[in-house]
């Protein structure tokens, strides 16, 4: 668990910090993500996401404007910190308690409470049978 700071700042946990500075130069892109949170991208990750929204059809542009409009570029700052748009934090719900999570190529970034009651859901759903059934080799 992160604290947001008061004027809006996380610390990058280290264990993904070093990378992003030395593998994109700190440099990111946030955004709402449509489960209640907010995804950060690394830089090059988002153009490749970026490139795929503007190639869906006008019957998705309210998705492609979901996620294009509220994309904003951050960077991690010199004391590994990264500054959340205020309008961001509020839609995301982030006000002291954070979860920063890895989820394959990008991260999400949620209200500890907001999470921990949607984690609670999905638990409470019971496993798909994808999951029973996964044979990790």
């Amino acid at each position: 668990m992160l604290t947001l700071d008061v004027k809006g700042r996380i610390t990058v946990p280290a264990r993904w910090r070093d990378m992003l500075v030395a593998t994109v130069q700190g440099q990111l892109v946030v955004a709402k993500n449509p489960d209640g949170c907010l995804s950060l991208y690394p830089l090059p990750v988002w153009e490749q996401f970026e490139t795929s929204l503007l190639s869906l059809t006008t019957e998705d542009e309210a998705w492609r404007r979901f996620f294009v409009g509220s994309a904003t570029e951050v960077e991690i700052d010199g004391a590994s910190r990264v500054l959340i748009p205020p309008e961001l934090r509020s839609w995301a719900g982030l006000e002291r308690e954070v979860k920063f999570m890895g989820v394959g190529p990008n991260f999400e970034l949620w209200d500890m409470a907001r999470y921990e009651a949607r984690e609670a859901e999905v638990i409470a759903r019971g496993r798909p049978e994808a999951l029973r059934t996964l044979v990790i080799r």
